[in-house]
């Protein structure tokens, strides 16, 4: 339908924003995820493939056509030129894959896009309103180190690398999970208010 409202999920990470998600799911919401979503388009989209090809050589794909991501990873790790130019190709290929997956709803429930970087893809412009999912730092580091196996040290890197201020013009509703608070509850009044 054309006139669903759409609604980011957002949050830093470790704050929860895929368990805010599960219940949506649950509850029969379609919830379109951005870094999955990303990860697949850049094993399929042509257009990535020749820009990332182009730019970082044929070894940034490996023998079976899917990309090398330690490889990317590291070409890209403390170089923000790398970075911003990933970006730049993948994100305008998210927001037509999430146009196309808009079109194949079928009735006019909300749909929710999952993404930890709302404002940097510019999807903050495709949402009528943004669920910002929070949680305290010490949980989401143990939370991250917990499930990638990561160091305390490369967690709290990634999280300095992501802008910790949602500057947003859309209507912002805090979902606070910090293992005390129920989640379900907050999920259901801010369902109310969609």
């Amino acid at each position: 339908m054309k006139n669903q409202r759409v609604i980011a999920i957002t949050g830093g990470i470790g704050a929860g924003k895929s368990v805010v998600s599960a219940i949506l799911r649950v509850a029969g919401y379609q919830v379109y995820d951005c870094d999955s979503r990303a990860k697949q388009l850049m094993n399929t989209s042509p257009a990535i493939k020749q820009s990332l090809t182009l730019r970082f050589g044929q070894s940034t794909y490996k023998s079976d056509g899917t990309i090398d991501r330690t490889k990317l990873s590291a070409t890209i790790f403390n170089d923000s030129e790398s970075l911003s130019f990933v970006n730049s190709v993948v994100h305008p290929v998210v927001k037509n894959d999430i146009d196309k997956w808009k079109k194949e709803m079928t009735d006019d429930k909300p749909v929710f896009i999952e993404t930890a970087i709302l404002k940097e893809s510019r999807l903050d412009t495709m949402v009528d309103a943004v669920w910002n999912v929070v949680a305290p730092l010490e949980l989401r580091v143990a939370r991250v180190i917990k499930r990638n196996n990561a160091t305390r040290e490369q967690v709290l890197e990634r999280i300095g690398n992501q802008t910790s201020e949602l500057h947003c013009p859309k209507p912002v509703v805090n979902i606070i999970n910090d293992g005390v608070t129920a989640l379900l509850p907050q999920v259901i009044t801010a369902l109310s208010m969609a």
